[in-house]
């Protein structure tokens, strides 16, 4: 797998009219050769695959990286073993994640580099391969949604009103590594009543009480790969905007993740939602994006935003989550994690998306 991936970023590379890329980050490290340490580079180009670590992950690296030469150098040398590996040719244009390299580590790398070669920013090369998942990143997916649904359904189970909100958020993650997750996705977000208008609420010691919505926003990790899933549910009998509001985001929920298909472009799924919600006197209170990517990372491309101009690929994974937020009183979002495939979605999300009401 990693000599395909290989492949195809060196294929990358020659379009953007570089002789070689320099791979440092170390998620977009971990789809190209499979290493899972935290100090590595690989160098990649026309004919070139080569993997550098320090002493402490050559053994790692001997396991899990594959279809690389892999060369050891000292700790806090890497990018100097880069310069022997570069090809002899002159000029040399070295393309680099200028997304992730740090200025003093550009610069590091900039001064000791032959002057025949030309530094050239290229981020968003292995980002563009990372965003079709293959299918074995697609069962890893599956089973972390499918492990993350289960961990739910076990914390509803046994009641959430009463419950402080980090009670129920830690038992969310404590069902999930007990499961099989790695650990959580992200940090998850329990948030109750007027909380839950905060879309990044950060679970409190608060107990939660009757008759209020309870937005619930969770994943789980297996073997690197993220799952991401939203409901919203109630603790009781609600009132009538609360139902209505449930009852909105619902709808354009749907509507939304009905267009997604291979084609469009991720601001023409995200306007869907975004319609049906400002058609309602609520388009203030939606301010995030549709959605986003999940992989190796639970944000990453593409994007289902008013930004979102990439058009949505078979072998996709991404995010339909719209939301309302009333400051003050409430918030509901629901979120699926969905497959873009030939033809339509196939949709992780097992947990159902009607109001649910716990006690």
């Amino acid at each position: 797998m990693s000599a395909q991936r290989a492949e195809r970023l060196a294929t990358l590379a020659v379009e953007a009219q570089l002789d070689a890329l320099l791979v440092s980050n170390l998620i977009n490290l971990r789809y190209l050769t499979g290493f899972t340490g935290t100090n590595g580079l690989a160098l990649v180009g026309p004919g070139i695959r080569s993997f550098m670590t320090d002493f402490r992950y050559v053994e790692r690296a001997a396991e899990e990286v594959a279809d690389f030469d892999r060369v050891r150098a000292p700790q806090g040398e890497l990018a100097e073993a880069v310069i022997a590996l570069l090809p002899a040719r002159r000029p040399l244009r070295l393309g680099f994640d200028d997304a992730h390299v740090t200025v003093k580590n550009h610069a590091r790398l900039a001064e000791r580099l032959p002057e025949r070669v030309e530094l050239v920013p290229a981020a968003g090369l292995v980002e563009r391969l990372r965003a079709v998942k293959d299918p074995a990143e697609l069962e890893r997916i599956g089973e972390a949604a499918k492990l993350a649904d289960a961990a739910f359904a076990a914390v509803v189970e046994q009641g959430i009103a009463g419950r402080t909100e980090r009670e129920v958020a830690l038992a969310l993650e404590d069902h999930m590594r007990h499961g099989g997750a790695e650990e959580p996705s992200f940090p998850s977000i329990v948030a109750t009543g007027a909380h839950g208008a905060l879309p990044h609420a950060e679970p409190r010691r608060e107990p939660i009480p009757p008759g209020t919505l309870v937005v619930v926003d969770w994943g789980a990790k297996v073997d690197g790969y993220c799952s991401d899933c939203t409901r919203t549910v109630a603790t009781g009998a609600l009132d009538v905007e609360a139902d209505e509001v449930y009852a909105l985001v619902k709808r354009a929920q749907q509507a939304a993740l009905e267009a997604v298909r291979p084609g469009p472009e991720g601001r023409e799924v995200d306007v869907i939602a975004r319609e049906m919600i400002e058609e309602a006197g609520h388009g203030e209170r939606f301010g995030h994006g549709l959605g986003h990517g999940v992989g190796l990372e639970v944000h990453e491309g593409p994007r289902l935003a008013k930004s979102g101009a990439e058009p949505l690929r078979a072998g996709n994974v991404v995010t339909v989550e719209p939301g309302v937020y009333v400051p003050g009183s409430f918030g509901v979002r629901i979120e699926d994690l969905v497959v873009v495939t030939e033809d339509g979605t196939r949709v992780l999300s097992s947990v159902t998306k009607e109001l649910m009401t716990v006690g």
